[in-house]
Order: C-alpha cells, then structure tokens, then sequence
C-alpha cells in the first residue's frame, strides 16, 4: 500500500525486454531486493539495485495497463516507497494498481484530465484519486473528465508540472468505490 505522496522525482534509465531500469537516490535508502516501489503509480517489485539505480521486472499484462512502456530514456518518473505500518497515512490509501490511463485535457495547474470509458463512476467531487501516483482530491467531475487543483510545490517536485496536452497519465480510483459497487452489484440485478 501507498499513500500517493511522492518520495522522490527519479528517471527512466532504460528497458531490456521486461526488465526496466530507474535512476533514483532517496528511495534506495534502507530498500533492498523484494521491496515495492510504486513508479508513476506503478507498484513494481525491486528486483535488483545499485548505488544510484534499481531494477523491475514489468510484465506484459503492467505495459498494456499502464503508461510505463511510453516511456523513454531520461522521462522523468515519479518514486514511492510503500508504507510502513508505522508511517504516517497523509495522503489516501493507494494500492498501486493502476485502472486505466488517462489522458491531459489542461495542464497544471488545474489539470484536467479525461478517463478512459467506464472510470469517471467511481470519481466524485472532493473524493481522492492517483493521477501517476501523486494523491489528488477532484472537482469539476464531469462525464469522462475530472479536474484537480495542483499547489506550487507538487508542481516542482513531482512529473505533474511538466505534462502537456496529450499526455498519458496512470490513474487508479479509490478502492472503497469499487468494493462498494462490488457489494451493492445483486441488489442492483447487476452480476
């Protein structure tokens, strides 16, 4: 579990097959092989590190899920390290499990992204979403669409002040919404 606040804003080194390669410094510290770092919202599983990079192994079924195989040699990423049970919890509960990719309607700092079809039922104004792993709070829910207002510092150190119009954005709704709709499903006549 994460909390979708960003330890670290690192770099895309390179990708051999399934195995891809980061540039990172603060969340090499205390990480060893078998930890989770969450990349762009990502929950990939350390496979190998070094003093100054680490490695994943990112399987077929992630890429075709996720905006992780657009990325290209120096593309900034952004780090989480999961959380400890002693952590503090500021930002919501983030699985890492990405739900679709979104796509850059407005830059920052109202970013305003559209979702893939089916993903805006589980958006609702001042609830939480993970815009590439980045905890946000939406408004302007729209069919399709939703907004979110991003502060100077988030901005800064995080990959959110550098998109453009167009770009691919890794989102994942909050859980609760899904468990939600999963439980009321029979009483609905849904299946």
């Amino acid at each position: 579990m994460f909390t979708g606040l960003i330890e670290e804003l690192g770099s895309f080194v390179s990708s051999d097959g399934e195995r891809f390669r980061f540039a990172a410094n603060q969340v090499l510290e205390e990480t060893t092989v078998d930890d989770s770092i969450a990349v762009n919202g990502c929950c990939l599983t350390v496979v190998a590190l070094g003093e100054d990079w680490w490695e994943a192994d990112v399987v077929a079924e992630t890429v075709q899920r996720t905006s992780l195989g657009q990325l290209t040699p120096g593309n900034p990423v952004n780090f989480e390290r999961a959380v400890r049970y002693s952590d503090r919890l500021g930002g919501h509960m983030v699985q890492g499990h990405v739900d679709g990719i979104g796509t850059v309607v407005t830059p920052g700092p109202d970013l305003r992204i559209r979702t893939p079809e089916g993903l805006d039922k589980y958006l609702v104004e001042k609830g939480s979403v993970t815009v590439d792993g980045v905890s946000l709070t939406c408004f302007d829910v729209n069919e399709n669409c939703f907004s979110v207002a991003l502060i100077p510092h988030t901005l800064a150190v995080t990959t959110l002040g550098s998109y453009l119009v167009g770009d691919s954005v890794n989102l994942e709704v909050d859980v609760i919404a899904k468990y939600v709709e999963r439980l009321l499903a029979p009483h609905n006549g849904d299946n």
